[in-house]
Formats: C-alpha cells, sequence, structure tokens
C-alpha cells in the first residue's frame, strides 16, 4: 500500500502593527493627520486610497521587509482603508509618500527609505519637518527622475496636480488648476457656517429693502391720492 503525503503550504502571516506609537510628538502626529484628511477629501470618489502609519509590504512571502510610511498616496485600487498594504497583491505602487521627519529619523529618511521608495518606483517623496529642526524650509520634496530621486521646485507636486506650502507646523495644500487651498473638515464646517451666515444676512437686507421699497410705494400713492383731491393728476 502506498501511502501519498500532502505537504500543506503554512498561510505567512503579514501583522498590522507593532506596537509602535505613531509618532514621536504631537506636532508629527497632527501633521500626519491633519495630512491625511486632506488628501482623503481631495480624492474622495476617485480610484485611489491615501493610508497612514501602516505597514508596506514589498515583497511577497517574507513579511519582515516592510516599512510604514507617515502618509502614502496610491492610485488605480480601490478606495477606502486597509490594515496593511501589499503591493504584489493591488498592483500599484504608492505614487506619493510623506514622512513627518525629526533629527533622530533624519539618517532614515535619507537613507534607508530614500534607497527604498526610489528602487520601489515612488513617484514622489516629501519629507515634512513639522518644527522645522533640520530642515530651513521645513518641506522638502523629491520627484523620481529615471532611477533618481530629484529636488522639486516650487513645491508643485505633479503626481497630486497641488502646490505644498509649509504653513506653520501643518503642511498647506493648494489646487494648481485654481490656486484654492484645500481645507481640513473642520474648516470646511467654518467655511460652511460663515456662507450660511452671509447669506442670512443678506436675506433680511433683500428684505429690509423690500419693505422700503413698498413704503415709498405707500407714500407714493398716497401722495397721489392727494393731488386728485385736489385735481391735479400726479402724471400729467
Amino acid at each position: 500500500m502506498t501511502s501519498t503525503v500532502i505537504e500543506q503550504k503554512s498561510e505567512i502571516f503579514y501583522p498590522s502593527e507593532d506596537g509602535e506609537p505613531l509618532a514621536e510628538s504631537y506636532e508629527h502626529v497632527d501633521a500626519i493627520l491633519m495630512t491625511l484628511e486632506v488628501l482623503r477629501e481631495y480624492l474622495a470618489g476617485q480610484q485611489a486610497t491615501v493610508l497612514a502609519d501602516q505597514f508596506l509590504y514589498y515583497s511577497e512571502g517574507m513579511p519582515r521587509l516592510r516599512v510604514a510610511p507617515d502618509v502614502m498616496v496610491i492610485f488605480d485600487v480601490a478606495p477606502g482603508g486597509r490594515d496593511h498594504y501589499k503591493i504584489w497583491a493591488e498592483g500599484q505602487v504608492p505614487r506619493v509618500i510623506f514622512e513627518m521627519t525629526s533629527p533622530s529619523t533624519r539618517q532614515q529618511d535619507l537613507g534607508f527609505k530614500y534607497t527604498l521608495y526610489g528602487q520601489l518606483g515612488v513617484a514622489e517623496y516629501w519629507l515634512f519637518d513639522p518644527k522645522g529642526e533640520w530642515i530651513e524650509e521645513q518641506l522638502r520634496g523629491y520627484r523620481l527622475v529615471g532611477e533618481t530621486y530629484e529636488l522639486i521646485e516650487g513645491g508643485l507636486s505633479a503626481a497630486l496636480g497641488l502646490r505644498l506650502v509649509a504653513e506653520g507646523r501643518l503642511i498647506g495644500f493648494y489646487r494648481q488648476d485654481t490656486g484654492e487651498r484645500l481645507l481640513l473638515a473642520s474648516e470646511l464646517r467654518d467655511a460652511w457656517e460663515q456662507e450660511r451666515a452671509r447669506a442670512e444676512q443678506e436675506r433680511e437686507r433683500a428684505e429690509q429693502e423690500r419693505e422700503r421699497a413698498e413704503q415709498e410705494r405707500a407714500r407714493a400713492d398716497a401722495l397721489a391720492a392727494q393731488l386728485r383731491e385736489l385735481g391735479v393728476e400726479p402724471n400729467s
């Protein structure tokens, strides 16, 4: 009797977290979350996703080969969140990656990550130093040209169609076509409330103008009636 041995390939586990904190300071956390929020709103309705501080796996079958970008933007994939991102499963490399940098991460941001992202084909790599501790201009972008990164001039992100500006401890995002600044959800709510208040003021002003016009018309009618009592036609 011949026995058949069936080998079962064990499933490889790809963790979604490592227990490490999101970032080293409140300013870095704030910059990550605000960038995530703005870009998610900007890309809503598109075949794209924006992920923050989640593992990017770049080699199938090797779960130790991973990195956790602060923010990454991936196009031509289903929108929505993921527990982690596997390049081979999704079929797309992140188009844009942001790292909120500091002196303690500077070496890795300009060394390992700079080299890795270029090898993976990440089109744009942005470093933002919210405290201005080692990047004097706070925001620095690199665009992949061939196999090497070159500095981006003027903060213009071709991949996003936006102009990026360091504004205090956050990144400001401006549409290249209109120059309009992208707003956070809280800013959008404030803008909506201001617009609603303006509209209410305009409505009240129009109502006051209408009442004033009616009063003027009534006064003119009264004067015309008095003239007629005197035998004078107002229009003659």
